[in-house]
């Protein structure tokens, strides 16, 4: 599914596509379903759950998924994201996911928030990126 983004995101869409997705989630543990869809660039839709594990720690949050299906569908960058819990109700990504959505979507990637629409520059600001390593070669 693709989507003409010239005009601005699709937000309904995406939220839909994150509450669909949200519903497929592995949460045995929490019991707290995520959902996460993109926008690309390109115009494709990707998305992603969380997937808990008995081992706490190697629990993949629903952005790890949706930045996988990203990579998997021939990668491209992230232009617009949102998160969603069971009810479909917008959330926060944590801040390993934030920084994962700055790594393929940048400062200018647009993320609706339970307080609207920011950037990520707003979301994550003073983040740390590949050109910061670039800066140290």
């Amino acid at each position: 599914m693709t989507q003409d983004h010239s005009t601005g995101p699709d937000w309904a869409l995406l939220q839909d596509r994150a509450r669909q997705v949200a519903a497929l989630a592995y949460v045995p543990y929490s019991h707290y379903p995520v959902g996460a869809a993109g926008l690309v660039d390109d115009g494709r839709v990707v998305v992603g759950c969380n997937v808990e594990n008995a081992g706490y720690g190697v629990t993949l949050c629903a952005e790890c998924g949706m930045v996988s299906d990203l990579v998997a569908g021939g990668g491209g960058r992230l232009v617009a994201v949102l998160c969603v819990n069971r009810d479909g109700a917008l959330i926060m990504p944590c801040g390993r996911c934030r920084q994962l959505i700055w790594e393929h979507g940048g400062a200018a990637c647009r993320m609706l928030t339970p307080e609207g629409e920011r950037t990520m520059e707003q979301v994550l600001p003073q983040a740390f990126g590949p050109e910061d390593l670039d800066a140290v070669r």
